[in-house]
């Protein structure tokens, strides 16, 4: 066994919870762990009728170390409750960790298939769950893959997709070959435990593109996810508006870079890719992303929002990491994937406001807007002029000091092309937080924008027309201000809705909790 505690854990147990809880940047709708750490998302899916959302989990402390699994339960994607911890490191493979994984359905078994860690390696592990998901039992035969395949040298190794086909399981674990680029190996099994290796799924190239570009594809991909997005299942026959896509996370020598996917066509070994896009314009805040199809056939996708300010003040803070809104994945008309949050959350819409329709030009007056909060679902219906922008400002103090800005631009050759921008230069005072800009493409019929804008105190999620950019803010002066003003051009301000948002945990939580 490794030794139990970190050089970090310098605060007690006892005390990271009233840390947690009392700091103002901690984030009330969206899903936190009770305190210390928390990573990717883990076997999310809807088991009889209920949601589990596991995840990678310290209550040590807000650093990574030791991983355990988290676990919460929903019956609405909103409210979550807090379950006992579904595994945690012990003797053997995975005395270091228990890194990430899924949650398949093994002829109503439910089964946990995920990496443990020992002596610095992640190896493929199996959990089987009691009906109730909460007690949960590790294989004798673990690891259930003894090594990487041999003679190929990688990267890394580690993190699982698994699926079935017929009678047949199979599973990619997230990998890279190195001096080539990332990969995904194949595996089968007819019982989840005895494994044959069939090859790389598809193999990257780290050589393509600039290591600094949002779509370098990295040396080794993290957290794959393989579905079909649209009708079907993975294997069977595809409609053309029914693409396969391959997600990953782009890693490279220990630094996490970004979502990105590819749409193709998944059949035998091998996934032909067709096109590679960017999940999220936010890049590394929304990292290690996982999904799953619920009863009503919907995609449901999570994201884990890693921090944007240093692992001291995380430390300090007694808390780290957000996971995202559950988001809707649907398939565009140009085949590539839109994202919006599940519409269950508007049940946390309170007070109501509504500014009126009108016109906004360049240099001219901002909008009256009366809205204010730091917890707020904005959605505007906006439509750009050839060559307008305008700028959706939020969570601004009184003084104008800090302020985070959301700016939509069309092309000013008229062509149904913009840009979406999160301009966080004067999100925070704080001289040590991430302030880079975030940004990416918008496609946009006669310069129409369908604008969702989600602000949960350091967490902000935004969608624009089905393209998402997620990110952390740090503001130090409480500021609640929302503006809204054409800066070039002319803007037509279709309509306006702002909600304040109420939080999800009213009750004292248990940073190890038990069986209810």
């Amino acid at each position: 066994m490794t030794e139990t505690t970190h050089p970090l854990a310098t605060i007690p147990r006892e005390e990271l919870l009233s840390r947690a809880e009392a700091d103002p940047l901690r984030p009330r709708f969206h899903f936190v762990s009770p305190a210390g750490w928390l990573n990717d998302p883990n076997g999310v899916s809807q088991w009889k009728g209920t949601y589990h959302l596991f995840y990678q989990y310290n209550p040590e402390g807000a650093f990574h170390h030791r991983i355990q699994w988290g676990h919460a339960t929903s019956k609405d994607l909103v409210t979550w409750i807090d379950q006992p911890v579904a595994l945690e490191p012990s003797a053997g493979p995975d005395a270091e960790g228990c890194w990430s994984g899924v949650l398949v359905n093994d002829g109503g078994t439910p089964t946990l298939v995920y990496s443990g860690r020992f002596e610095d390696q992640e190896l493929p592990c199996v959990a089987v769950g009691s009906p109730d998901l909460l007690e949960w039992t590790k294989d004798p035969r673990n690891p259930v893959i003894k090594a990487p395949p041999a003679g190929v040298d990688i990267t890394a190794y580690r993190d699982h997709c698994v699926w079935r086909e017929g009678s047949t399981w199979r599973q990619l674990v997230g990998s890279g070959i190195r001096h080539r680029g990332g990969t995904a190996f194949l595996y089968e099994s007819n019982d989840l435990r005895s494994w044959d290796y069939v090859g790389p799924l598809v193999i990257g190239d780290a050589s393509q593109g600039d290591p600094s570009d949002t779509d370098w594809t990295g040396t080794m991909w993290e957290c794959v996810d393989l579905f079909r997005a649209g009708e079907g299942s993975l294997g069977s026959a595809a409609a053309a508006d029914s693409p396969d896509v391959l997600v990953f996370s782009a890693w490279d020598d220990g630094e996490t870079r970004h979502p990105l996917y590819w749409t193709g066509r998944y059949s035998g070994d091998t996934f032909e890719p067709e096109a590679l896009h960017r999940l999220d314009y936010g890049g590394r805040f929304f990292y290690a992303p996982q999904s799953f199809q619920d009863d009503s056939g919907r995609r449901i996708m999570f994201g884990w929002m890693q921090e944007g300010r240093s692992e001291a003040a995380a430390v300090e803070s007694g808390w780290s990491g957000v996971m995202s809104l559950p988001r809707l994945t649907t398939v565009a008309k140009d085949g590539t994937l839109e994202f919006a949050p599940v519409p269950e959350i508007g049940k946390l819409r309170r007070n109501h406001i509504s500014v009126p329709a009108q016109v906004l030009v360049g240099a001219g007056t901002p909008a009256t807007t009366a809205v204010s909060g730091n917890q707020l679902d904005l959605e505007l219906d906006v439509q750009l002029a050839p060559g307008a922008e305008i700028r959706l400002g939020v969570l601004a103090s009184a003084d104008g000091a800090e302020q985070t800005v959301i700016v939509l631009s069309r092309d000013a050759d008229g062509t149904p092309t913009g840009s979406l921008r999160l301009d966080r230069t004067r999100s925070s005072l704080d001289s040590a937080v991430d302030v880079e800009d975030k940004s990416g493409p918008l496609p946009m019929t006669d310069g129409r924008v369908r604008l969702r804008v989600l602000v949960d105190r350091s967490a902000v999620e935004i969608f624009a027309n089905g393209k998402p950019l997620t990110a952390r803010i740090y503001p130090t002066l409480g500021g609640e201000g929302v503006s809204l003003a054409a800066t070039e051009g002319s803007v037509r301000l279709l309509s306006f809705d702002a909600w304040t948002m109420a939080g999800v945990f009213e009750e004292t939580r248990s940073l190890l909790p038990e069986r209810k």
